[in-house]
């Protein structure tokens, strides 16, 4: 029973876009947004009643096996169904569903909105293969379809530029980051002769030196920067903005991005085998994270804002990860995919409202205008800002908690969260106060206006889940803990400190978030203020690290393009070919004398040719 609703739970969201790339342009609106919906919303019900006894505790992890995909590799085309799996399993569809349903309204009068739905479903589907893998053969399958799929997403509006641009950066950036786990998986092959998910983890301490072990895990860790955005590879997301808002929502925020924190934390048992790896899982993970939140206090375009703060939270559950906090870190992608959802579509909403404006600067006083949008947001805004009892409070302190726990230097990098959650509520509550406070900014011909039923409906849920979400793992009732904690078994699990000290580190963290938000509401409340000295500057241009990357990549790669066409192709290979045609004219030159066309020339030759004979025989005394 649980294979054919497994089964049927992946395939649903495939038919639906091999459907609508056949027939979804002959079909008007809205119905490819129903379908496309319906697909993900059944998947959503069959994963949930597939999912029951192993909320209940009774299941133990089965494997559904399609069918023998690379016999000579003993890859088999099958999926494990456990409690991560399951979790991940439920966002991506839960989620996905709920952006389908806002995309209804918001992708209206798109000329290729059936396209545009059949790539949503691409995109679930490949996600769901992803998560569902029961090997690194599959998983890998679902990683690169998903790379495909936001290429396809973040590019759609082609006709811009800049969208175009975008997603081809997001495909390089991502590549670059495919080398890692490309290299990872002959590694784990050339040592464990399988790819299977089973046999690798429980003969990985027996087979696997210190040296071994950390090569893989860099080299997954690698893969896991590029998927989610962690540095060095984290230049593409903000650029992915370019994309209509849903797929923001959708791809960057609440699932693909969070495909590396879900690969690391399944990986685990690797992991615990290379501590080195883990380090700097850690760290990449904690400087990530303030990294990205200085960048967004000086962010104008409300989606570009949220961008960098999808980094820098995505940067928390690194932290999480590479401190072996694997349930904290999982907790907070399922928390951070309701409320950031929620902020991308509520964003998404204001753009709707502005006539496409997304400069915040060009916002203000939108509250009155668009009071469902503000209030839904509002929860989000708290949730991000880590004010309890909001989703953001619970999963973020557990993070926390758990990496000061491990004490020593791993007190840096909770530091390093402290800060970063300070700075986090500032620049959130700076973006409310300039998009729904003050004084109306818009220009002329500009009417706000609140969004659809079909728009505000999936803010609603989402608001909800933003509001309650984190409940299902508090310290009085760690209900997430307990339901993860077999996917994890044999995984030395980080603990949190005992006694009253995550109180105290829980009342730190909420202090620190109050204080962002007041000093970010007595700086913004009141008039618009001028952000242009240098600091600002740098951090509105992200340090230049993208200008850095584009003169020394795409700059030097054009210039050695201009060099090979110009020196190499038309001084090398045109040369030769242009020096062999002047060699056949000058040749052909010498030889043109030799065909007059006159008889009497012929007979000249002849004659010599003839006397020429006979001297070499008689020379040589052939009579």
């Amino acid at each position: 029973m649980v294979a054919v609703l497994i089964s049927l739970a992946l395939l649903l969201p495939l038919a639906g876009f091999v459907g609508l790339l056949a027939f979804g342009k002959r079909v008007p609106e809205p119905w490819p947004g129903v379908v496309a919906t319906a697909t993900v919303a059944v998947a959503f019900v069959l994963a949930l009643i597939a999912a029951v006894d192993v909320f209940s505790g009774t299941a133990v992890p089965e494997t559904v096996t399609w069918f023998d995909w690379l016999p000579a590799l003993g890859v088999q085309a099958s999926f494990l169904w456990d409690p991560l799996s399951v979790l991940m399993t439920l966002v991506v569809t839960g989620v996905g569903a709920l952006i389908h349903a806002y995309s209804i309204g918001y992708m209206h009068g798109d000329e290729r909105y059936g396209r545009f739905f059949a790539y949503l479903n691409l995109f679930i589907f490949s996600m769901l293969m992803l998560v569902l893998g029961s090997n690194f053969a599959v998983m890998f399958v679902g990683w690169e379809l998903v790379g495909l799929s936001s290429y396809l997403l973040i590019s759609f509006w082609f006709e811009k530029p800049t969208a175009a641009a975008a997603g081809k950066k997001a495909f390089v950036v991502n590549r670059v980051g495919d080398v890692g786990f490309l290299v990872a998986l002959m590694l784990i092959f050339n040592a464990f002769g399988t790819f299977g998910f089973h046999a690798v983890f429980e003969n990985a301490p027996a087979t696997l030196g210190t040296g071994m072990a950390t090569a893989i895990t860099l080299m997954l860790m690698l893969g896991a920067a590029g998927k989610s955005a962690q540095l060095p590879l984290h230049v593409w997301l903000p650029d992915a903005m370019e994309g209509p808002t849903p797929v923001s929502a959708l791809i960057h925020a609440a699932t693909m991005v969070t495909a590396g924190v879900y690969m690391v934390a399944r990986t685990g048992a690797l992991f615990q085998l290379a501590p080195i790896s883990a380090g700097v899982v850690a760290t990449v993970g904690a400087v990530t994270a303030l990294f990205a939140a200085t960048i967004a206090l000086a962010q104008f375009d409300i989606k570009r804002v949220l961008a960098y703060s999808t980094i820098s939270q995505l940067g928390y559950m690194f932290m999480a990860v590479g401190a072996a906090a694997h349930v904290a870190g999982i907790f907070h992608l399922m928390t951070h995919a309701f409320f950031k959802a929620l902020l991308f579509l509520g964003a998404g909403s204001v753009i709707h409202g502005v006539a496409g404006e997304q400069d915040m600067r060009k916002m203000g006083g939108l509250g009155r205008a668009m009071p469902w949008t503000l209030g839904t947001m509002t929860v989000a805004w708290l949730a991000i800002s880590g004010i309890p009892p909001f989703a953001g409070f619970w999963s973020k302190d557990e993070i926390l908690a758990s990496v000061f726990g491990r004490g020593g230097p791993w007190v840096i990098l909770w530091a390093v969260g402290l800060l970063t959650a300070l700075l986090t509520a500032f620049y959130m509550t700076r973006m409310m106060w300039m998009t729904f406070g003050g004084t109306p900014r818009w220009d002329d011909g500009v009417h706000p206006h609140e969004s659809p039923w079909t728009m505000v409906g999936p803010l609603t849920a989402l608001g909800g889940l933003a509001l309650v979400g984190g409940l299902v793992n508090t310290p009085w009732k760690p209900a997430l803990e307990h339901f993860l904690h077999p996917a994890f078994e044999g995984v030395g699990l980080a603990e949190l400190p005992g006694g009253a000290t995550p109180w105290v580190l829980a009342f730190v963290s909420v202090a620190a978030g109050i204080v962002g938000i007041a000093a970010a509401t007595r700086r913004y409340r009141g008039t618009m203020h001028v952000e242009d000295s240098g600091a600002w500057k740098l951090l509105n241009r992200g340090y230049y690290v993208d200008d850095a990357y584009a003169a020394a990549f795409a700059g030097g790669g054009g210039a050695a393009a201009t060099w090979a066409a110009e020196s190499f192709d038309g001084g090398g290979i045109d040369g030769a070919v242009n020096g062999i045609a002047r060699l056949t004219g000058k040749v052909s030159g010498w030889l043109r004398p030799l065909q007059t066309g006159l008889v009497r020339s012929y007979a000249v030759a002849v004659m010599i040719g003839t006397v020429g004979l006979l001297a070499w025989f008689l020379t040589r005394g052939g009579f």
